[in-house]
């Protein structure tokens, strides 16, 4: 079920920012959108530029509001259970005695670094 819910989440995202790309811009940051004129309707007469703005902006609210539905529903079935887990809980019960290691003494070399002469 997580699965196919993952794979949900990920359809609605993508979804999700074709929409948002598809709207005009109405900030004039980078000089784009705004007061340009444009002409009749948008999407080739389909709709008026007022319908296709009001049909994106719904969809957009539609599709995010699923798209936080499923994010919650994900983070609750990775929760697993109603128990209490800690990372805490999983270290080990504490240091166990052991005896000291002792150093290792370093290897001689077999044939000096440096030729005889």
């Amino acid at each position: 079920m997580q699965e196919v819910l993952l794979v949900v989440h990920i359809l609605l995202a993508l979804a999700l920012i074709g929409v948002v790309l598809l709207q005009r811009s109405e900030g004039g940051g980078l000089g784009i959108g705004g007061g340009g004129g444009g002409g009749g309707g948008g999407m080739g007469g389909f709709l008026t530029g007022r319908g296709t703005a009001n049909l994106l902006t719904r969809t957009t609210a539609i599709l995010a509001a699923c798209f936080m539905a499923t994010s919650i529903t994900l983070t609750i079935l990775a929760g697993g259970g109603d128990e209490r887990r800690s990372i805490v809980d999983q270290l080990p019960a504490g240091p166990t005695q052991s005896a000291p290691i002792e150093p290792a003494l370093p290897a001689e070399p077999a044939e000096p670094s440096v030729p005889a002469q």
